[in-house]
C-alpha cells in the first residue's frame, strides 16, 4: 500500500502504511457536505465506544494486576490484549467508513509454542495488543472533549444563524422583545436588562451564527485529525 500525506487537514504528516480515501470539501461547503458529518459522527459516536473501551482496558488490567501473583492474572492480561485488538479494528473501521482514512491493522499473533500457554504468552508479549490498550485510556478523555466541543459548536452555530426564523415566538407567546441575554440587578438595585429584539441586532446574531456554522467543520476536522493520528501510530501496523 502507497504512503500518502494528509492534505487540508490542518497538518501535512507522512502517513506511511495508511491511505487517504477522501479529500475533505472546501470550508465554503464543508458545513454541508457528507464529508463534515461523517466526521461529527465520529465524534459523537465515539463517547459511548470510548466509555465501553476505557472500561474494559481498566477492569481487566486491574485484575489482571491483581490476580499477577497467581496464574489466573496471565490469562487476564491475554485477555485484555486481545479484546484490546478487537477495540482497535472497530476504530480502525470506524475511521476508514467516517475519517476516510484506511490504516492497516497489525499482524495476527503468532505464537511460538503450542498449546493454550504458547498462545497466552504470546498475547503477553504482543506490542500491538498492548498499544492498543494505552490506545483506549488515552483517547477516552479527549472523546469527552470531542464529544462536548463538537456537540455544542454545532448547536450554537446553527439556532444562533436561524434565530430570524424563530424571534417572533418571544414577543408572541413569552412576552419579551427578543431573546433575553440577561436580566439582573446591581448593588443599586437598578434593574439590567438585554434584549435581542432590533433588526440590527437580530441580524448580527444571524451572522454571528453562519460565522460558527462555517468554522464549526474546521474545528471537528481539527480534532478527529488527533484521532487520525493516534489510530495510525497506535493501531496501526
Amino acid at each position: 500500500m502507497s504512503s500518502q500525506s494528509i492534505q487540508r487537514t490542518g497538518y501535512d504528516l507522512p502517513v506511511e502504511g495508511a491511505r487517504l480515501t477522501e479529500e475533505p470539501p472546501y470550508a465554503w461547503r464543508a458545513p454541508f457536505s457528507s464529508y463534515f458529518y461523517r466526521e461529527l459522527g465520529f465524534s459523537l459516536t465515539g463517547l459511548p465506544v470510548a466509555v465501553a473501551g476505557f472500561s474494559f482496558a481498566i477492569t481487566l488490567f486491574s485484575l489482571g494486576l491483581g490476580t499477577l501473583v497467581t496464574v489466573l492474572g496471565l490469562p487476564v492480561l491475554a485477555a485484555l490484549t486481545a479484546g484490546s485488538r478487537s477495540f482497535g479494528r472497530l476504530e480502525r473501521a470506524r475511521t476508514r467508513s467516517m475519517l476516510a482514512l484506511d490504516v492497516p491493522g497489525p499482524e495476527p499473533v503468532k505464537a511460538v509454542r503450542p498449546g493454550s500457554w504458547g498462545l497466552i504468552t504470546a498475547r503477553m508479549a504482543d506490542a500491538a495488543g498492548w498499544k492498543a490498550v494505552l490506545y483506549q485510556v488515552l483517547m477516552f478523555p479527549w472523546a469527552i472533549v470531542s464529544f462536548t466541543v463538537s456537540l455544542t459548536f454545532l448547536l450554537v452555530g446553527w439556532v444562533m444563524a436561524a434565530y430570524p426564523l424563530y424571534h417572533w415566538v418571544y414577543p408572541t407567546y413569552v412576552g419579551w422583545p427578543g431573546l433575553q441575554l440577561f436580566d439582573f440587578y446591581d448593588g443599586d438595585h437598578t434593574r439590567h436588562v438585554y434584549y435581542i429584539e432590533s433588526p440590527l441586532q437580530i441580524a448580527g446574531v444571524s451572522l454571528l451564527g453562519l460565522l460558527i456554522v462555517f468554522l464549526t467543520p474546521q474545528l471537528v476536522r481539527g480534532l478527529t485529525n488527533v484521532n487520525r493520528l493516534a489510530v495510525r501510530g497506535l493501531l496501526g501496523r
